[in-house]
């Protein structure tokens, strides 16, 4: 039986990443990169799906963890009768290779550790062929099936029924390694890393990347955290964010709702930047620009909502019926057929990020503002036709009123790059077209029987997207009409003592699917924001302070929670939740006077907006 979803951690290297729960297993890792095949995959249905434990042969034995500060390594200390040992978990940094090293070293006493090792390739379709090398002095396991191979150094395991097993008893001062390196199996082995040299070297970049963050305030600790996590779901080399290290873990538990999101959706990885590079983080925007301009490149009407991890464009959707799914929810996907849908949002999304990287000095080149301006060329064409919407809706296209802003958005830094940088363009017609979408929206996107924004123009029903529209620019957060959509949305979607937000109410039958979900993390850390934005202070702070104790020990959050239990819901660690919770703390600096790194659109008498520079001073004084 799989352990619950918060009971996990994650190490990585900016290349991949690895989920580590509790009892000390290792049951996920997709190797050498995060949309890989899985190499470990018991999370997704059993042991047998492959899976690394090492823990004290102690059943009793009790343990602590926690990150080293600011970085990704992970430490557990195990408490026995017998004796005390620390392991420590971490991917090596700059190894180009992918690696999980884990160390035991001995405190107090001694404890006999013991190692089980199910190594099961292509998600668990395919058994290794495992053979012994080396001698006692340099025991090595190597396990080979098709293009995959991995070699594991340090101790001697033995065959027990299709898997690996290994105890070493551990006294005061020893230090055991064991080290894992997946490499290609039509080459040799790699040779052995220094692991004291990988260990200290791992520490110092991650010291040296969280150093040039600017955070403070009362959520300081959680925001860094959090920018940590977005860093780690980085690709080092290509510069594409993962929306999630994981797949199909269920946003409905037994039930359909299970999505891989081992992928670079636009929209999450536009919000990643902003958050990133508001703290400080210009490089990133940089490598992330340099992502988008090869993913998208060629013709707009080609854009996709979502990438491979270097720019694929062909994530076909396919089941894995040998696995049970986690907690029995099937089917577990790989893919996303959401690739093929049409989301008019992730325009404006991509274009206000790129304005914040530019008014943030990160400089245009030729090739960047070409593209923008494409871009902008392909949402005059379309901008009046419906979508699929954020939340990727399987029903019929409507004209979501979330998505409607944002094409909104997407004139509007188009005109803000002509009037502000002296940047080329047609900005009478960009300003025409920004008019035009803000009166549709006024006309048809405004319930004024409820006092509300509505999801879409064909319905009553509001939508926690819409908490957004005062973040773009929109409108205000105290404007009237975003007030009543507050109070509509807090009557309709908020659920639980605490009051935790969903994204919508499936009832309403819109997304084309069965069962229901939990509250969505993203839309209670927007409310936070609307809260902070209109001048209530102390119910932001309130909700957030419930909001970050949902995090786990370690500081990971997943997509959902189940307000019945406390119980993490949905793929992990989830970047749209920790984006959001990064800016939601940001909001609250803001309201209590701080400097705050995220930027917060002013509306205009003229309909477009200005910003805030982040450090409480105003780009432009509101008209």
């Amino acid at each position: 039986m799989a352990q619950r979803i918060e009971d996990h951690a994650i190490i990585g290297d900016c290349y991949t990443a690895a989920l580590v729960d509790r009892a000390g297993t290792i049951d996920w890792a997709c190797l050498p990169r995060f949309d890989a095949p899985s190499t470990f995959a018991a999370l997704l249905g059993d042991e047998h799906a492959g899976h690394w434990s090492l823990r004290p042969s102690d059943q009793h034995a009790t343990a602590e963890r926690r990150y080293d500060p600011d970085t990704l390594v992970l430490t557990t200390v195990w408490t026995t009768d017998s004796g005390i040992v620390e392991v420590t978990e971490f991917m090596p940094i700059d190894a180009h290779r992918a690696t999980i090293v884990r160390r035991v070293r001995g405190l107090r006493g001694s404890v006999e550790m013991r190692q089980t090792l199910r190594i099961r390739f292509d998600y668990a379709r395919a058994l290794p062929w495992v053979r012994q090398i080396g001698d006692d002095d340099d025991p090595a396991l190597l396990a080979t099936a098709g293009p995959a191979s991995v070699i594991v150094r340090g101790i001697r395991f033995h065959a027990d029924d299709h898997r690996h097993l290994a105890v070493a008893t551990v006294r005061d001062g020893d230090v055991l390694d064991t080290v894992l390196t997946w490499y290609p199996s039509h080459r040799e082995p790699p040779v052995p890393i220094d692991v004291d040299a990988a260990l200290a070297h791992t520490k110092d970049w991650w010291h040296a990347w969280t150093g040039k963050t600017r955070v403070e305030g009362r959520y300081a600790a959680e925001t860094r955290q959090s920018l940590l996590f977005l860093r780690a779901m980085t690709h080092a080399e290509t510069g594409g964010v993962v929306a999630a290290a994981t797949t199909s873990l269920p946003e409905d538990p037994g039930g359909e709702r299970n999505w891989d999101y081992r992928y670079v959706w636009l929209r999450d990885a536009s919000l990643a930047l902003a958050s990133l590079i508001a703290h400080g983080y210009q490089d990133e925007a940089k490598h992330w620009r340099g992502w988008l301009l090869r993913a998208i490149a060629g013709d707009p009407a080609d854009v996709q909502i979502m990438y491979g991890i270097a720019g694929e464009r062909e994530l076909p959707e396919w089941e894995l019926d040998h696995l049970a799914g986690y907690a029995g929810s099937k089917p577990v996907r790989v893919g996303n057929g959401a690739y093929t849908q049409y989301q008019g949002d992730v325009f404006g999304e991509v274009l206000a990020a790129l304005h914040d990287a530019r008014e943030l000095g990160v400089e245009e080149n030729a090739d960047s503002w070409a593209l923008q301006r494409a871009l902008l060329g392909y949402v005059e064409e379309h901008w009046q036709e419906p979508d699929n919407g954020i939340w990727e809706m399987r029903g019929p296209r409507r004209h979501f009123t979330h998505s409607r802003a944002m094409i909104w958005a997407a004139f509007d830094r188009g005109v803000a790059a002509v009037e502000e940088f002296g940047l080329e363009g047609p900005v009478d017609r960009w300003r025409s077209l920004r008019d035009a979408v803000r009166a549709e929206i006024d006309e048809h996107g405004y319930d004024r029987a409820r006092g509300a924004f509505r999801q879409h123009y064909d319905t009553d029903e509001v939508d926690a997207s819409l908490l957004v529209l005062p973040q773009i620019g929109f409108c205000k957060a105290d404007d009237p009409r975003m007030l009543g959509t507050v109070k509509t949305i807090e009557d309709d979607l908020r659920v639980g003592p605490d009051g935790l937000v969903l994204r919508y109410r499936t009832s309403a039958g819109f997304d084309g699917l069965s069962g229901s979900e939990h509250p969505f993390l993203a839309c209670s850390f927007w409310l936070v924001e609307q809260y902070a934005a209109s001048g209530r202070i102390e119910d932001a702070e309130r909700l957030m302070d419930v909001l970050v104790g949902y995090a786990n020990d370690v500081g990971m959050l997943s997509e959902e929670v189940d307000v019945a239990t406390g119980h993490h819901i949905g793929n992990t660690p989830q970047a749209l939740s920790h984006l959001t919770l990064v800016a939601a703390a940001d909001a609250i600096n803001r309201a209590r006077g701080k400097a705050s790194g995220h930027r917060t659109r002013i509306p205009q008498r003229d309909g477009g907006t200005r910003s805030w520079t982040g450090e409480g001073e105003r780009a432009g004084t509101p008209a």
